[in-house]
This record gives C-alpha cells, structure tokens and sequence, in this order.
C-alpha cells in the first residue's frame, strides 16, 4: 500500500508554510521534512516494516514521528519502539493541523 501525501500538506508546503514551529495542542513543536526526503527518511526509519499504513513527514524534536494514514489523518508514532499499537491520532487532517500552528508575531 502506497500511501501519498495529502494535498492540503502538500499545498501548505509549496506555498507559505512553515517547515518548523510550535502548535496549540500536540505536538507542541513539529519538524516538517522536505518532500523529496519522504521516502529516504521512511526507508532508513523503515517506517514500511515497523508500522505499514503509515508514512512518515517530520517529528515532533523529540523521538515521535509525525505520520499520515491512508485516509490523511495526522498520527505521532515512537520513533523507538515503532509499532502500529502505539500510533497516537492528533488530528483528522493536515489542514486540522495546521490550523493550530502558531503565527510568529
């Protein structure tokens, strides 16, 4: 199962979106990375292997992984220790997400 980058994610990083920074709620900082290291950064996480149904696009800076699910939800999975059972939804959608990102002032 190939999962792909939702739209909504992929529109917020193409256009102002921030590549770091802190949310209102979980998690409280975000790492994104860069699409073209996607798949290079869920080969050596071996996201596939540990939690198939997951892909993997940042961190939260502090060991959990920041994943989508096929239907685009916003997971954070431990780094250490990956499994499927220990997959914490945080939000239904990127765009949910990133609602709760602070603005810098």
């Amino acid at each position: 199962m190939k999962i792909e980058l939702p739209s909504d994610y992929l529109a917020y990083i193409y256009g102002d979106g921030v590549s770091e920074g802190f949310t209102d709620g979980e998690p409280s900082y975000f790492e994104l990375w860069h699409p073209d290291d996607i798949e290079s950064s869920n080969v050596s996480l071996q996201v596939q292997e540990l939690a198939p149904g997951y892909l993997g696009f940042g961190s939260n800076g502090g060991g959990e992984l920041l994943a989508f699910d096929q239907a685009g939800s916003v997971f954070m999975l431990p780094m250490i220790g990956m499994e499927t059972k220990y997959a914490k939804k945080i939000a239904a959608s990127w765009n949910e997400l990133s609602l709760r990102i602070r603005k810098e002032e």
